[in-house]
């Protein structure tokens, strides 16, 4: 499954990705740089649009949250995620160690990150092919690849799932 993941620099593109984007695949709402007004109105437009080609639509947040904005699941930290209604649960995890507490907060599947070098995060150590298919093995959760990915790379990784900021139509601003 490919998860598009939102933020300041890929809105003006937002649109024709989710048209763009297999029937069926992930959309997660991030948009921190708005004010909470301005981030719930957006997501609606945006969770609209997702919903007409039958995307899943995750926001991030904590899944009371999810639940209040009428999304499939909730995206954030595992403490943020441990309590609150059933829903769709995502967290972005770096080593095994952080899998498991995932596994604590009820994470349905983690992304996975950095797998390539990234210009969200310019100079972190990424983890590469081959360790990111040893610790995904390790894994008891399904295990969604982020950073630097685009459908090529996507397609070196055995089957999992991917997520991208801007890897999937090029880049945005």
């Amino acid at each position: 499954m490919i998860w598009l993941i939102s933020d300041e620099r890929n809105d003006a593109v937002l649109k024709s990705a989710l048209n763009n984007l297999p029937r069926g695949s992930g959309f997660i709402f991030r948009h921190y740089h708005l004010t909470q007004a301005e981030r719930r109105q957006r997501f609606k437009a945006l969770a609209r649009l997702a919903r007409r080609f039958d995307h899943v639509v995750v926001v991030a947040g904590t899944a009371k949250q999810a639940r209040r904005w009428g999304a499939d699941g909730a995206y954030g930290s595992p403490h943020q995620l441990a309590r609150g209604p059933d829903c769709l649960r995502l967290t972005a995890v770096h080593s095994l160690r952080e899998i498991g507490a995932a596994q604590r907060a009820r994470a349905d599947a983690v992304l996975l990150s950095p797998v390539f070098q990234t210009r969200s995060h310019a100079g972190a150590t990424s983890l590469g092919t081959v360790r990111f298919l040893m610790i995904a093995r390790q894994s008891g959760l399904p295990v969604i690849a982020l950073g630097g990915m685009t459908p090529h790379r996507a397609d070196q990784l055995s089957g999992h799932g991917w997520a991208a900021i801007d890897g999937l139509y090029g880049k945005t601003r």
